[in-house]
């Protein structure tokens, strides 16, 4: 496990299985977030990887432009905890759903990273890290709420590869190669519109 190849996806998951927290865990560790802003509601997303053109990529969506909080902004897919979740885990999935048309079934949940708190919008998120075995499938962009859903591979050289290259090699540890960076094509990453 010297070298890892970010591109090949069984040994990504195979290391990721590893090092996230259990699914299972996903509520007592945003619980002790939460004890420290009482007032915070939990809230969680879900980082989809999936396969496209050989490559592994990363699903975020761009948030519509007329929402009240974090309005034409990339994130994960994610929300709120409603009071039928019956775990975070839970909420992240229905969140994609609702936000994105994807199917649950289509969803393999390998762990959690540890939960944060924003201030901007006074919530605890539990990110709940998933792979989508047989890709994204056909996706409904909820328009109130997204207006573009966006694959982004190990390879994209600008901001949103930095932030991927950066939680990849925190969680996967400092044996990842890159086949090139930058990368040679413009064809860096998928995006589908409503």
């Amino acid at each position: 496990m010297d070298d890892m190849n970010l591109h090949d996806s069984a040994e990504v998951i195979s290391i990721l299985k590893e090092r996230l927290e259990p699914a299972e865990r996903a509520d007592s560790l945003a619980d002790v977030i939460e004890a420290q802003y009482p007032h915070a509601r939990k809230a969680a997303v879900l980082l989809g990887l999936f396969d496209h053109a050989g490559e592994t990529h990363l699903a975020f969506v761009r948030r519509a432009a007329t929402l009240r909080s974090h309005s034409g902004e990339i994130a994960f897919p994610g929300g709120a905890v409603e009071p039928g979740d019956d775990t975070v885990v839970m909420t992240a999935l229905r969140e994609a759903r609702e936000e994105i048309g994807l199917d649950a079934a289509r969803v393999e949940v390998l762990g959690v990273l540890p939960p944060g708190f924003t201030a901007v919008s006074n919530f605890v998120i539990m990110p709940v890290v998933a792979f989508l075995p047989q890709g994204l499938g056909v996706l409904y962009l909820q328009e109130a709420e997204v207006t573009e859903l966006i694959g982004v591979d190990a390879q994209w050289s600008d901001t949103h590869g930095l932030f991927l290259r950066i939680w990849l090699l925190y969680y996967l540890g400092s044996h990842c190669t890159y086949a090139q960076y930058p990368p040679a094509s413009a064809g860096c990453c998928m995006k589908c519109t409503q």
